[in-house]
């Protein structure tokens, strides 16, 4: 919630003077924050919002650009927004007249399900402009992390598709879909949420949210790096132990008829034992390559198996602890 707060403040900081964003913006608002409701036989107009800071700055807009006088109410408890206070602004008087002149009633008086396309075809500040004022009537963003997102909650699908055609127009990937019913526009890709800040105008968000989301990252890749670290560290402890106690048992089952250059690595592998095949190949008498280690070690377990067998007897694998071969 304190990202989303941050966005909506810097937002509503900033003020396009020019009077086609205005409009996009306060419409936009209106939109997704309320709608078109009969009163007393009279249609009316009414965004409800969760700051009084943003319910007196669209009055504000109503008065300057279509010199209407709404009225300003508080709704306590559960009739919030968000279960908390909410704010209404609304339009009772003018408010078809309202509704005509920002679109939200087409030609023949019916409500506009999307929204209004004279601002779905605007120009890029326009688009803008829409997206400020479906993120600061309805939107939320979350930390940076796997489910990091930029979220919109819309007043139905055609809304949403309408969001997802203004975004795609100024370059933000943004999809839509439905969560518990609620019709949302979601941008969830880290380089598309810091553009999606920027083109609203959050610009100071943007950089926090992007340096936050690098340092996790940063700190992410490091915890990956030493847990895969770990994890060799302890399968090779694992492999180191599991290698020494099959060859003890081997010259146990073998005994005096070991073959010397067999004994020789078996005895290498027990007197060096955690040392690389490599390593225990410089140790030899004269010095043996890695691949030599190995076969030696290799056809040491098989004769002590084979001897084994034959005598009934449990072979190199019983000597492995339990574990120690995962």
């Amino acid at each position: 919630m304190a990202l989303t707060a941050d966005v909506k403040a810097e937002l509503m900081r900033m003020r396009d003077p020019r009077p086609a964003a205005r409009v996009a913006e306060v419409t936009t608002i209106l939109r997704f924050a309320g709608g078109l409701h009969s009163i007393a036989g009279r249609m009316a107009v009414e965004a409800e919002l969760d700051s009084e800071a943003l319910a007196r700055r669209v009055a504000r807009d109503l008065v300057e650009l279509y010199g209407v006088r709404p009225e300003l109410a508080v709704v306590q408890g559960s009739g919030g927004r968000n279960g908390g206070t909410g704010y209404v602004v609304r339009v009772i008087d003018g408010g078809e007249t309202l509704a005509r002149q920002t679109g939200l009633l087409d030609q023949r008086r019916r409500p506009v399900r999307g929204l209004p396309n004279r601002l779905t075809t605007g120009s890029r500040p326009d688009l803008a402009a829409i997206w400020r004022g479906a993120f600061l009537a309805a939107g939320s963003l979350t930390d940076p992390g796997r489910s990091a997102a930029l979220e919109i909650s819309c007043p139905s699908s055609e809304a949403a598709m309408a969001l997802v055609g203004a975004a795609h127009r100024i370059g933000i990937a943004s999809k839509a879909r439905e969560v518990r019913g609620v019709p949302r526009v979601v941008v969830r890709e880290g380089e598309a949420i810091r553009e999606s800040l920027l083109e609203m105008g959050a610009a100071t968000t943007a950089e926090e949210w992007d340096q936050l989301r690098q340092r996790r990252e940063v700190r992410a890749g490091v915890n990956r790096l030493v847990n895969f670290d770990d994890a060799n560290l302890r399968r090779s402890a694992q492999a180191a132990v599991a290698a020494c106690a099959r060859v003890e048992r081997a010259l146990e089952i073998l005994g005096d008829g070991v073959p010397g250059h067999l004994r020789e690595a078996g005895d290498l592998r027990l007197a060096h034992r955690d040392a690389s095949l490599d390593e225990l190949g410089h140790h030899a008498d004269p010095p043996l390559t890695k691949d030599a280690v190995a076969g030696r070690i290799r056809r040491l377990l098989a004769m002590a198996d084979k001897k084994a067998e034959q005598d009934g007897i449990p072979g190199t694998e019983s000597a492995v602890p339990l574990g120690a071969d995962d």
